[in-house]
């Protein structure tokens, strides 16, 4: 794989990723080291291997160019290419109403002349507004400078993660705690960024034929059009909003997958369960049409569920690769350490769990999830402190389902989110959430190849 050709399409970089069955055997170890162990960072911040180096390039509660805070709590996040070698990282940040201390907002309020109207929900007179949404990095690589960065959205709801569309622009995705309304505007939407360097806000306008619930992220397949959405709670389903037209989110048609012949089947794994999917099964899909969308009852999955789809635990990261869909279920398998599963697209619709790390294994509660330019996944670790004596990494894994180490916290639990490579593949910008920082690490990825 030459770097030169990475991203020139979403799936590009891996031609072969999922055509591969694992290669070890029994219980043999999958755990590598391509790139050496990770070497303590004096800073106290980020384990990296040796030769790779980072860079903070924003921290939560600093000025931006318009003006507003740099908000906390930093989550999914795409990179685009931008103009004469710079890139644009749209960025989410998972706040909600309770998180005033992080708002972009210096005196919890807007400021004189801000454009209210472009705010989803600004709340009533004396009201905080709901500080959730996303802000925009230009970046160059070069000079490892940032250029500028501005508020890009606002008023929306715990802004988790997310999805770049082929089109150039960003997909936000809401993850409300409670779906419900005390102050009458109802959340749990998807919402359409623009990549644009402009420096200016945009209007927050809900995508709501996406469906309202618990989103965590989304994938378009640049081939059919098609988005698949994940559902952050642990009996969520799988969606996949099929366009009127393609490259138009605003009207379409809402489905969930079910497995063929299996309604209503348990796709967890769970300790105790009736049902146990193994790795690398293929189970043929079908779809099963979904209606009332904006579920005013807060009830999508459980119709969905009673109409036939299957049950996922707390879908989070989904990445689109060479035709494939692969989901990051972060609280799956019988340890709950997680799971992946990968959704091949074709005249019939088939899913296989491609990966479920036993207890000795690395990868803990998989989250956000990359395409790598040397062809291999990227895993985000959620919160993994359920898990004794685990600490959130930047995990790799192979075509064959070898699991390697890419970075470590070293400052505290904090998980990582939106990792993403920039469109040349020389950096990978990632998040490390409660720190509220945004890093771009530089290093000898070609090793990997």
């Amino acid at each position: 794989m030459q770097r030169r050709t990475f991203l020139t399409s979403s799936g590009a970089a891996l031609g072969f990723f999922g055509l591969q069955k694992y290669l070890y055997a029994g219980d043999a170890p999958r755990h590598i080291e391509p790139y050496g162990p990770l070497l303590k960072d004096p800073d106290g911040l980020l384990d990296l291997p040796k030769g790779f180096q980072y860079q903070v390039i924003s921290r939560a509660g600093e000025t931006m160019n318009d003006g507003l805070r740099v908000p906390g709590m930093p989550d999914g996040m795409a990179c685009f290419p931008g103009k004469n070698g710079t890139v644009i990282l749209v960025r989410n940040h998972e706040l909600g109403l309770d998180s005033q201390t992080q708002s972009p907002f210096h005196d919890q309020q807007f400021p004189a002349n801000f454009p209210r109207q472009y705010s989803y929900d600004s709340g009533e007179s004396g009201e905080a507004p709901h500080i959730g949404g996303t802000s925009t990095i230009i970046y160059d690589p070069t000079k490892r400078k940032v250029l500028r960065e501005f508020l890009s959205l606002t008023g929306t709801d715990r802004n988790c993660a997310g999805g770049p569309m082929p089109w150039g622009s960003w997909v936000t995705c809401e993850e409300p705690g409670d779906l419900t309304s005390e102050r009458g505007k109802l959340h749990g939407y998807c919402f359409e960024v623009k990549a644009s360097d402009d420096g200016k806000l945009q209007r927050a306008v809900p995508l709501k034929k996406l469906g309202r619930f618990r989103h965590e992220a989304v994938a378009a397949d640049p081939q059919s059009g098609i988005v698949y959405l994940t559902e952050d709670i642990n009996d969520g389903l799988l969606y996949r909003f099929i366009p009127e037209r393609k490259g138009d989110l605003s009207e379409g048609k809402l489905q969930a997958l079910a497995i063929k012949g299996s309604p209503s089947a348990d796709l967890r794994n769970y300790r105790g369960s009736q049902t146990t999917i193994k790795e690398n099964d293929l189970m043929d899909v079908e779809w099963i049409d979904l209606e009332d969308v904006e579920s005013p009852n807060a009830d999508l999955r459980y119709r969905g569920f009673k109409d036939g789809a299957a049950r996922f635990a707390r879908g989070e990261g989904i990445q689109y690769l060479e035709g494939a869909l692969f989901i990051c279920c972060t609280d799956g398998g019988p340890n709950s350490q997680g799971q992946i599963y990968r959704l091949i697209p074709g005249k019939t619709d088939q899913i296989e769990l491609f990966l479920q790390p036993k207890s000795n294994e690395l990868l803990t509660n998989g989250d956000n999830v990359c395409a790598a330019p040397w062809g291999d996944l990227v895993i985000c670790e959620d919160l993994v402190s359920q898990h004794q004596g685990k600490t959130p990494h930047l995990r790799g894994i192979t075509p064959e389902g070898k699991i390697y180490s890419l970075a470590k916290n070293a400052r505290n639990a904090s998980e990582f989110a939106g990792s993403c490579f920039s469109p040349d593949g020389s950096t990978l910008f990632v998040n490390m959430q409660g720190l509220g920082l945004t890093l771009a690490i530089t290093g000898p990825w070609e090793k990997r190849v």
